[in-house]
């Protein structure tokens, strides 16, 4: 499934551009936290242009029928602040708020204090309701000092805090091996990333689940190839077609979206448009594969 195609008219002319129906701000970088002046621009636009990684090819990518947006994030505290202007454009839209505590691990340099970033969390679910703002731990990043019993401890101590503002927990387990770039970058920072067993995922997975039933919200995991519904985590869509559709009631239109192809196989998110580039966040996380 691919994306309309329209004309922009521009100074040069008429040219083709791809016209989403949901945007995804972003996978690539912390717009919300870096880049709310950008995207404010575009939006009165009405268009963006978006660079390929992999082969540098510019592509032009129309708002004309952009009608949602799911934004993510590890600070949303400058977007919070415009809401009000992304508004006046007619999106409706979600979040996704990455609150993990490795402060002491020093494995997101950038991000604010933690204190700080609950606080953003609460607010932004006081301004957007819960079930539009989706809490993440992720990834899950075991080493000799995190393991599976402190991260689960980290993870409780901001459940307590946030729990009553979001509806749904989303996490996953760091995936290190594929990525030189990042072992290169824990290596330079002396992390020596371990792997979870396929049996401590599971028993992960379930003490996590258990920590949600406990707090009332849902848990689900990110892409994972392991199935965890027997330990009560679902599989996440965190394009979600059951969220656009609650913003968009019976909208035939958000109806019929299908599942992105181009994303990774296990990944159950529907069609979007990423409008993000890479190399472009100043969170510094160690673990980041962008």
């Amino acid at each position: 499934m691919k994306h309309p195609a329209v004309t922009l008219a521009t100074a040069a002319g008429p040219v083709r551009a791809i016209a989403p129906l949901v945007l995804s701000a972003s996978r690539a970088t912390d717009l919300p936290a870096f880049h709310v002046d950008w995207f404010l621009d575009r939006l009165a636009a009405g268009f963006c242009e978006w660079r390929n990684p992999f082969n540098g090819k510019v592509q032009l990518v129309s708002f004309a029928r952009a009608r949602a947006a799911v934004f993510w994030s590890k600070n949303p505290a400058p977007l919070l602040k415009r809401l009000d202007e992304v508004d006046s454009f007619g999106l409706r839209y979600y979040f996704h708020f990455t609150l993990n505590d490795y402060g002491q691990e020093n494995l997101e340099p950038g991000v604010p204090p933690l204190a700080e970033r609950i606080a953003t969390f609460r607010r932004l679910s006081d301004r957007v309701g819960a079930e539009n703002l989706i809490w993440r731990f992720d990834p899950l990043l075991r080493t000799e000092t995190l393991t599976p019993e402190r991260l689960l401890a980290k993870l409780r101590r901001v459940g307590d805090a946030v729990a009553p503002y979001t509806r749904r927990l989303v996490f996953s387990f760091a995936d290190i091996e594929p990525y030189a770039k990042v072992r290169r970058n824990l290596a330079r920072n002396g992390i020596a990333p371990l792997p979870f067993s396929v049996a401590e995922m599971h028993e992960t997975a379930g003490k996590i689940a258990a920590l949600c039933r406990e707090w009332g919200i849902e848990a689900a995991a990110c892409a994972e190839p392991e199935d965890f519904s027997a330990e009560g985590v679902r599989r996440s869509s965190c394009i979600d077609p059951e969220r656009l559709c609650a913003l968009f009631p019976g909208d035939p239109e958000f109806a019929v979206l299908k599942r992105d192809g181009g994303q990774r196989r296990f990944c159950g998110c529907v069609l979007s448009k990423d409008i993000g580039f890479y190399h472009s966040c100043r969170h510094g996380c160690l673990y980041c594969y962008a």
